[in-house]
């Protein structure tokens, strides 16, 4: 399958993305560019190149020269018009870049082609295949995202857990569900346990529109080697008929209340979850501070079914541990009725019934 997305492709697939006036950049542009020559031709090497090793005084050149605040802003206008949805910049290789080079080391190699970040700009404002993948590359970077089954010990939990619920029928959420490695997961866990398509409701849910594009459509336009590989750890749920099963959408865990949306109706999730797994979000750099952690807790224990599970684990922000202990989120879990445990690598907590 070929990585690339054409534009009548993206209409059809539903893809976020818009058409982008390039000469809404024209000025900026110019500008940008003589800044970088007047940078170019005023610092000694070496210029932002892959591979190099910012040393504070390459920092504080291209900090004279070349603001980073200005090429960011630039850069999420960028963004702001690409997408038809209000991006999420935090994500982006520019949020919180010290300077220009930190920022062109975080692109992925393909955007590595210039110093000159005018240049990057102007090629992806002419060339519509390269902007998709840039995009997806910023919303969607690789690090945020790992494999399938990452966590498994939890794994093992569920799996044990599973063995009181075979014969019913089974309502499961994950919660900032990424690109949905743990959602298909799950369905790959349901199926071997035994239980069926039509016994089964999986929703995977996040805050960014490229994630649920992604997820649904099993497609990372950046990532060709990625996708293949997606494709075919999830591709005997498919013809199993899982993927009827299986749905994703938008939706902020810390809007108050999320128990609106328990509704027969139009894209209500009915009665509540029996199981709700949350990994790699609460504790970390995103959702840490006591009050917003406890209305998370508070809105996902909302959404479980007397008797029912969440499940929280987090192996990628070791250094928060610190910040937000352990102890903190136990906390946010008995302070919102849940009785909490460990479970696998993370904390689990019981809705009483």
């Amino acid at each position: 399958m070929d990585a690339d997305v054409s534009d009548d492709e993206a209409d059809s697939l539903g893809l976020p993305l818009a058409p982008v006036d390039k000469n809404r950049f024209q000025n900026a542009l110019c500008r940008l560019n003589t800044l970088f020559n007047c940078y170019a031709t005023t610092c000694p090497a070496p210029l932002p190149a892959p591979g190099l090793i910012v040393t504070p005084e390459i920092r504080t050149q291209c900090e004279r020269y070349l603001p980073i605040a200005g090429i960011t802003s630039l850069f999420n206008r960028l963004y702001a018009a690409a997408l038809t949805c209000p991006p999420i910049l935090s994500s982006t290789p520019f949020h919180n870049a010290m300077s220009w080079a930190d920022a062109f080391l975080a692109l992925a190699p393909e955007f590595q082609f210039s110093p000159n970040p005018a240049r990057l700009l102007e090629t992806l404002l002419d060339d519509h295949n390269m902007r998709t993948r840039f995009l997806f590359a910023s919303f969607l970077p690789n690090r945020f995202y790992g494999v399938i089954g990452r966590y498994p010990e939890q794994r093992t939990y569920i799996r044990e857990w599973l063995t009181s619920r075979r014969g019913k029928r089974l309502r499961c959420l994950d919660a900032a569900c990424g690109t949905g490695e743990d959602t298909y997961g799950l369905a790959l866990l349901l199926s071997e346990k035994g239980f069926s398509p039509e016994t089964i409701r999986i929703d995977g849910w996040t805050v960014e529109p490229l994630e649920v594009w992604a997820a649904t459509r099993r497609r990372f336009p950046h990532d060709h080697r990625r996708e293949v590989l997606f494709r075919k750890e999830t591709t005997t749920l498919f013809e199993q008929g899982f993927g009827t099963s299986i749905r994703f959408r938008c939706v902020d865990l810390t809007t108050f209340p999320l128990s609106l949306l328990l509704s027969q109706g139009e894209g209500g999730i009915g009665n509540g979850f029996d199981l709700i797994v949350c990994n790699g979000l609460l504790g970390g750099p995103i959702i840490h501070e006591r009050a917003v952690m406890n209305r998370m807790v508070e809105n996902l224990s909302q959404l479980l079914t007397p008797g029912g599970l969440l499940l929280a684990a987090d192996n990628f922000h070791g250094g928060w541990k610190k910040k937000c202990p352990h102890k903190n989120l136990r906390a946010s879990f008995e302070q919102s009725g849940l009785n909490s445990f460990e479970a696998g690598e993370g904390l689990g907590g019981l809705k009483p019934y």
